[in-house]
């Protein structure tokens, strides 16, 4: 008996997409390794050169070399009057935008051009203001003068409004009570706020005060 035929086995090809997969990766690593070789060529991992000193100093160097421009005289603009200017709110002035009085009069200078302080002006009333303390048969008399280092306006208009200025003096005197008295700063709050009280009123009137200070040149309470 003939032995048998054996049957032919089939070679299985080879998958395509190993083939493909191996072209991919090769087309990869060629892109990138042109992309790196051109970096390198054109000097892109290169380290920058330093800057220069003079281009240090250009970059460094703020406007005018030395920051904020000061006033003249290179000490920085002082407030109006240099020296001895009051503060604002408590003296009647009113301040309008920039720092000027509103409507005020200036102030004067001493006579020598050298002096850079004011020149002081006193006045005082003739009349002297006569209360009763508040809930006491004690009655308080006093006279006071008035100072301003503005012009002579500031003592014409306390002229022009002596009678309304004696009446609301008088009314700010009458609050004082028999305690009120034995207070160490009695006398000085009590110039205060009878120059705030002139100065109130002026402001009403001629839209400035300028009283700066109130002393008592007579004081007799009894």
């Amino acid at each position: 008996m003939s032995d048998a035929a054996a049957p032919e086995v089939e070679e299985k090809p080879k998958k395509p997409i190993v083939k493909i997969i191996l072209a991919v990766v090769a087309l990869v690593v060629l892109i990138a390794g042109t992309m790196v070789g051109t970096l390198f060529i054109t000097g892109f991992f290169n380290k920058p050169p330093p800057p220069t000193a003079d281009e240090m100093m250009a970059e460094g160097a703020p406007d005018a070399g030395h920051g904020e421009k000061k006033a003249d005289g290179g000490h920085g603009a002082p407030a109006e009057g240099g020296h001895g200017a009051p503060a604002a709110g408590g003296h009647g002035e009113k301040k309008a935008e920039g720092g000027k009085d509103a409507g005020g009069p200036p102030k004067l200078n001493k006579k020598s051009p050298d002096s850079p302080r004011f020149d002081y002006t006193y006045s005082q009333l003739d009349r002297e203001f006569l209360v009763n303390l508040s809930g006491s048969r004690k009655v308080m008399s006093v006279q006071i003068a008035t100072m301003t280092r503005y012009d002579e306006r500031v003592v014409e208009n306390v002229k022009k409004h002596e009678f309304a200025l004696r009446s609301v003096v008088m009314d700010a005197m009458r609050t004082t009570t028999e305690a009120d008295l034995g207070k160490p700063d009695f006398r000085k709050d009590l110039a205060i706020k009878i120059r705030d009280t002139m100065n109130n009123l002026l402001e009403k009137y001629e839209d400035f005060g300028g009283i700066e200070e109130v002393y008592f040149t007579s004081f007799i309470v009894q």
